[in-house]
């Protein structure tokens, strides 16, 4: 990679800050032109700046337009984020929960995941705190995290076998696990530390696992995630 020239960054961090700020609303969509017309600047250079910030994650290039993307939605704004996520994942949350038994929707919080929405029967209550390397929820979750961000959360685990089972949650987008009683709890992530999960009796799980997947897909894409 080039590097750039010292005297350059000033101007260079100050464009890409007023792109930025044309972004204040978490939802806001602009199209490269504009992008150009609100920050005054030249098709051409607002166009290079955003594929860099679309290459460093703080932006989201889309059929429609650009918006922000992961880094731009975390950054200094947990709770808007946490907010956005329940609202984005409100419809799949519902959708899922027509197919019967208990959907969640989860951050991580440390080593636990908590429950930030529940629908269906038997769905757990808001608030609810599990360590997250022993739910299917908190498993998904983790799979969204770097090896060395995992080391930080967990302990008294087996980390071979967890790394393992994350390993194959990153491939496959997908934590199905046993809980007992019949039923099988199935999760997929949804953004950075955050995971949905649906439980249905075990017989239901092979129909219900690409739904689930699919749901958290359409979740991430809404998100930029």
């Amino acid at each position: 990679m080039t590097a750039v020239p010292h005297e350059m960054l000033p101007t260079m961090l100050g464009r890409a800050t007023l792109i930025l700020d044309a972004f204040e609303e978490p939802e806001r969509r602009l199209t490269l032109g504009q992008v150009a017309l609100q920050t005054g600047l030249p098709r051409s250079t607002a166009h290079r700046i955003l594929d860099q910030l679309v290459g460093l994650d703080w932006l989201s290039h889309t059929d429609g337009g650009y918006v922000l993307g992961r880094r731009g939605r975390t950054w200094g704004r947990p709770g808007q984020v946490r907010a956005d996520l329940q609202q984005v994942a409100a419809p799949e949350l519902a959708r899922l929960a027509s197919c019967g038994g208990a959907v969640h929707l989860g951050r991580l919080d440390g080593a636990d995941v908590v429950l930030v929405d529940g629908r269906g029967d038997g769905a757990g209550r808001v608030g609810t705190r599990r360590r997250a390397e022993r739910s299917a929820l908190g498993r998904a979750a983790l799979a969204t995290l770097t090896p060395e961000e995992v080391d930080g959360r967990v302990s008294g685990a087996d980390l071979a076998q967890l790394y393992a089972d994350l390993h194959r949650a990153r491939r496959t987008q997908l934590v199905c696990r046993d809980i007992g009683g019949g039923l099988v709890a199935i999760a997929s992530p949804v953004a950075a530390g955050a995971a949905l999960e649906l439980v249905v009796p075990a017989g239901r799980a092979d129909r219900l696992g690409p739904l689930t997947r699919a749901a958290a897909c359409r979740v991430r894409e809404a998100l930029g995630a």
